[in-house]
């Protein structure tokens, strides 16, 4: 009967591993007499090499078994594994090294030959193991077998980032990306060499006639760098000529979401000049942790990220409140591959949807309610602004006295900086639903032993959300131009949406109700500007590849968007990323008979009529009349 092993089960992978060392030292012990000795053993010490060898082979075997040498894949062996390794031999050495202290007569071969053991042991064993590692990526994983066409890669960025990357590439030359040579800013790393690789210079050194690498491809691997540098790189690398491409944020680094090789192409964000937001994650954790939470709108932009973001603060339950069935298993199933499954509750409503949602609070009983459904896209609300009255005031405030019947503790509203002083029927309608929330938590009976805190959050564009203007832009210069903007001197402000949400979770935790909070967005954009980088970020030149055509304000656009209203007090908070700003709430009663007036007959009067009862209800807005 024939014996086939399985190498792919535990104990065959043992018996295998088991046998390589022994055998090596075995090897090694006779190797230590013989160097120590000039390969002529003297007759007194040819008993020692003889007759010792197994008993101190098993002794040293069971010092690699106690620290999990044979727990190991043979094939994986990293710095962790070589510590271990350097313990389990070092304790092996200790112990012959004490028995002559012991007895002498039992053991005592010269410390010579004990040394030399332990350095060929440990030389031996790593060589092994190394072997194997480097026949696993070099050989047998697909992607570590070498390409016939590799492009020959410059990366620009010798640090941390940049080495770990080149080390990928070069054990996954499957990918066919070979480093060549390092770019750096700091000229202490020039003329050095970073795992074989040498630092040229700094990136402007691409630009020198004389430099011949023949380089292909550069990689920018600089994640933390300022975005005014990226700019100054890419500038470059489009003199150049040369396709370019950038490894994931630094964000995603950290959280271990995605791979140093995981490369993407440079994007407007990284030339924005966003600061990354540090978040008080415990404060957040505390309002969050093993609550049942609700976002409504979970499937849209801000949503989505909302819902991505709460499930790492380990709610209890998180309810997903989107009236698109589409939209809804497509958070849905994210958050399932993503490990969240256990606690997800779709819902699909309407938050118009009276008893619809009177029957999720009753049956989920939500502790915290995110509120980011809404109709946001400007030009469309405003000729029909009876759905953007219907949805982002009365949904708004519908659900806010849901809330409060309900005992829910938080009440966080998504509201716009197109509420400040609006031009628009989507801010006048936002700016409502603010005035909405302060009246009704003025309302509260504070002797009451619970009140909900309601709070609104202001904030502006937020980039690659769904009908925003860089997906436009983007779409416009792939069918070759030209790229519409509406004026040469129209500003925005623009913000991540991963740090938008995280300032909003923050936020949550800042109020203890009646308040807006605005995000700090940072310095204005001017949307001229942006277009010409995306146009260059595609390769292309403004004005000559792809043409930039003004056609003038849309109806409700302001040139550039305001920070507060008049009659708004600033404060600062403990964040320095959000301000608080704290007005004199309006009684309730006068706030529900402006919207008796807002929507008598909502459907049957024209739209300009809606917009002038916006306006009496919402002094500072400034209607676009056709």
């Amino acid at each position: 009967m024939k014996l086939k092993l399985n190498y792919k089960s535990p104990w065959a992978r043992t018996l295998l591993l088991s046998a390589i060392y022994i055998a090596a030292l075995i090897i090694c012990h006779w190797l230590a007499f013989q160097i120590r000795f000039d390969f002529n053993v003297p007759s007194e010490h040819l008993n020692d090499l003889n007759s010792e060898w197994y008993w101190k082979t098993g002794i040293t075997f069971g010092f690699l078994v106690a620290f999990g040498q044979l727990s190991g894949l043979l094939s994986y062996f990293s710095i962790p594994d070589l510590i271990r390794l350097f313990y389990a031999l070092g304790g092996a050495s200790a112990t012959f090294l004490a028995l002559p202290m012991i007895d002498r007569d039992f053991y005592h071969v010269p410390r010579g030959v004990l040394l030399l053991d332990f350095l060929l042991s440990f030389v031996a064993l790593t060589g092994i193991r190394l072997s194997f590692r480097l026949i696993r990526e070099r050989f047998l994983a697909p992607q570590g077998r070498s390409s016939r066409h590799a492009r020959r890669v410059g990366i620009i960025g010798a640090g941390d980032v940049g080495a770990s990357l080149a080390r990928e590439l070069g054990s996954k030359r499957g990918l066919g990306l070979n480093p060549v040579a390092f770019f750096d800013d700091d000229e202490g790393k020039w003329q050095s060499r970073v795992h074989n690789i040498p630092v040229v210079g700094n990136a402007e050194f691409l630009l020198n006639p004389k430099l011949n690498l023949q380089l292909e491809e550069i990689i920018i691997a600089m994640p933390s760098a300022p975005a005014k540098r990226i700019g100054e790189i890419v500038k470059i690398l489009q003199q150049t000529r040369l396709r370019f491409e950038t490894v994931p944020s630094m964000d995603q680094l950290a959280t271990g979401k995605v791979k140093v090789s995981q490369l993407r192409s440079v994007e407007i964000q990284d030339l924005l000049g966003r600061e990354p937001v540090s978040l008080e994650t415990e404060s957040i954790r505390q309002i969050l942790s093993d609550k049942i939470v609700m976002v409504t709108g979970a499937g849209g932009s801000i949503g989505t990220e909302l819902c991505r973001q709460i499930t790492s603060y380990n709610p209890r339950r998180l309810v997903l409140v989107e009236q698109s069935e589409f939209l809804l298993f497509q958070i849905e199933q994210e958050l399932k591959e993503s490990g969240s499954g256990g606690h997800i509750l779709p819902a699909v409503a309407d938050i118009c949807d009276e008893p619809r949602m009177r029957q999720i609070f009753a049956k989920f009983k939500p502790e915290v309610v995110f509120h980011a459904a809404a109709h946001k896209h400007v030009p469309m609300m405003e000729s029909q602004p009876a759905e953007a009255i219907k949805n982002n005031t009365l949904g708004t405030a519908q659900m806010a006295r849901l809330a409060m019947a309900h005992g829910v503790d938080r009440f966080v509203m998504i509201s716009t900086d197109k509420a400040i002083n609006p031009t628009n029927v989507m801010g006048a309608t936002k700016r409502l639903a603010e005035i909405f929330l302060q009246a009704l938590h003025a309302s509260q009976n504070t002797s009451l032993p619970h009140t909900t805190k309601f709070i609104a959050v202001r904030f502006g564009n937020v980039l690659g959300s769904s009908g925003s203007v860089i997906p436009i832009f983007n779409k416009q210069i792939a069918a070759g131009g030209p790229v519409k903007v509406t004026h040469p001197d129209v500003t925005r402000y623009f913000m991540t949406i991963p740090e938008a949400v995280g300032l909003v979770l923050q936020s949550g935790t800042q109020g203890s109700g009646g308040e807006i909070f605005v995000l700090d967005m940072g310095k204005p954009v001017k949307i001229v500007d942006l277009a010409r980088q995306l146009i260059e970020l595609s390769g292309l030149k403004p004005d000559e590849d792809i043409e930039i055509e003004f056609t003038g304000l849309r109806p409700g656009e302001k040139l550039f968007e305001e920070l507060s209203h008049v009659g708004e007090n600033i404060t600062p908070t403990s964040h320095p990323k959000i301000m608080r700003f704290v007005s004199q709430p309006s009684d309730l009663a006068q706030v529900e008979k402006q919207f008796a007036e807002v929507t008598e007959d909502l459907h049957s009067i024209e739209p300009n009529q809606l917009k002038m009862r916006l306006k009496k209800a919402v002094p500072e807005y400034m209607p676009y009349l056709t």
